[in-house]
C-alpha cells in the first residue's frame, strides 16, 4: 500500500524577489512576509538579520562579523496517490533549509532541513477536527488517535528514498515555545544551542510532534531573550555541527524575533522559571509588517480546504493506509 504514495519535492529560493506559489500556504511564514506593499523591503530586512545574527553566533574567525551569509530555499513536499493524483498532485508540507556561504573559504555548507514546518493536514487537525471535537463541551480535551495520521505521513516521507536523495540528515523543527506551559532554567548549556529549560508539561504541540517521531527540546541560545523549542530525530547535539545548528537558529529566531515579538524580542530575557506571554508589553518592534490577525483566519480555510481536497476524496485509501502502517 506504501507504493501508492509518492513524494515529489520542488525548491524555490528565499530571497527578496520571492513571490509565493500558488500551492504555497499562506499562513507560511516565508509566504506572510512576501505579500504587500512592504514585501520587498520585508524580505530583505529579515534576510539581514538572519545574516546578522548567524555571524554573532559564528564569531571564530570571524573579526568583522560577516564572514557567512545565509540562502535559503524553501522546500515544497507534494504527493500522489497511486494513479489516482498522478496528474493532480497533492500540496503536503513546505520547509526551509538553509545553505550557508562561507565568504572566505567560498565553500557552501548544507544546513538543516526543516526549520519552519508547514503543513496542511496539520492546518486540518488544528483548525477542523480539534474545534470540531471541542465543539459545545465544558472541558477542553484531545481526541486519542490525534495527529496519528498526519505522523504516519511525515515519518513515511522522512523514510522515503525520496527525503534521503536530497538531506544528508534527519530534519530539525524550531518554533516558539508555547505561552500556556511554564519552562525552568537548567545547569546544561551547550555553546551555540545555549541554556537548556524544561517544560513542566508536554504540550498539545509536543504530543503531535511526538507523534511524528520527533522529541524536544528547549534551549536559549547566547544573547536570546527565550527559549526556543527544537523537534528533533536522533541527537540534537551530537548530530549536528555548530554551523548546522546555527543556521537553524538565525533563521528562525528572526521569523519569531518578526511574529512573536513580545517574546523573542523583549527587552529582557528569561529568567530562571519563565512563562512566555504574547500580552507582555517590554519588547522593541522589527519594523517588518506582518498580519498575525490574518495568519490565523487563513488557517482555519486551509484546514477546511484540507479536509475537501484531501481528506474526504481519498477517505477509504487513507484509512486503509494508515491502518496498515504502523506509529
Amino acid at each position: 500500500m506504501s507504493k501508492d504514495f509518492e513524494f515529489s519535492i520542488k525548491s524555490i529560493s528565499f530571497d527578496e524577489n520571492y513571490h509565493p506559489s500558488e500551492s504555497t500556504r499562506l499562513t507560511t511564514n516565508f509566504a506572510n512576509l512576501a505579500r504587500g506593499a512592504s514585501r520587498q523591503e520585508n524580505l530583505r530586512n529579515t534576510l539581514r538579520m538572519i545574516d546578522n545574527r548567524f555571524n554573532n553566533l559564528a564569531h571564530w574567525d570571524n573579526p568583522n562579523g560577516d564572514r557567512y551569509s545565509v540562502e535559503l530555499e524553501i522546500i515544497s513536499v507534494e504527493m500522489n496517490i497511486g494513479g489516482e493524483g498522478g496528474n493532480n498532485p497533492l500540496p503536503l508540507i513546505e520547509i526551509l533549509k538553509p545553505n550557508i556561504l562561507d565568504t572566505k573559504t567560498g565553500e557552501r555548507i548544507d544546513g538543516i532541513a526543516g526549520n519552519n514546518f508547514s503543513s496542511y493536514v496539520r492546518d486540518y487537525d488544528f483548525s477542523v477536527v480539534l474545534p470540531e471535537h471541542n465543539n459545545n463541551k465544558p472541558g477542553f480535551s484531545i481526541p486519542d488517535n490525534f495527529g496519528d495520521f498526519h505522523g504516519k505521513l511525515f515519518k513515511h516521507f522522512v523514510n522515503s528514498a525520496t527525503y534521503k536523495e536530497r538531506f544528508k540528515k534527519p530534519p530539525v523543527i524550531c518554533i516558539s515555545a508555547s505561552s500556556s506551559k511554564i519552562y525552568q532554567r537548567t545547569e546544561n548549556k551547550h555553546p551555540i544551542l545555549g541554556v537548556e529549560y524544561q517544560q513542566n508539561e508536554f504540550s498539545s504541540t509536543d504530543q503531535y510532534f511526538e507523534k511524528m517521531g520527533m522529541q524536544v527540546r528547549y534551549f536559549m541560545p547566547p544573547n536570546s531573550f527565550a527559549p526556543l523549542a527544537f523537534y528533533f530525530i536522533g541527537d540534537l547535539l551530537g548530530d549536528y555541527t555548530n554551523l548546522e545548528l546555527i543556521g537553524t537558529i538565525s533563521t528562525m529566531e528572526t521569523f519569531q524575533k518578526i511574529y512573536r515579538p513580545e517574546i523573542y524580542n523583549a527587552n529582557s530575557a528569561a529568567g530562571q522559571v519563565y512563562q512566555p506571554s504574547l500580552k507582555h508589553q517590554d519588547y522593541s518592534s522589527t519594523q517588518i509588517v506582518y498580519d498575525r490577525e490574518e495568519r490565523s483566519q487563513l488557517a482555519v480555510k486551509q484546514g477546511k480546504y484540507t479536509e475537501e481536497h484531501f481528506i474526504k476524496p481519498y477517505k477509504h485509501i487513507l484509512e486503509q493506509w494508515a491502518a496498515n502502517y504502523a506509529l
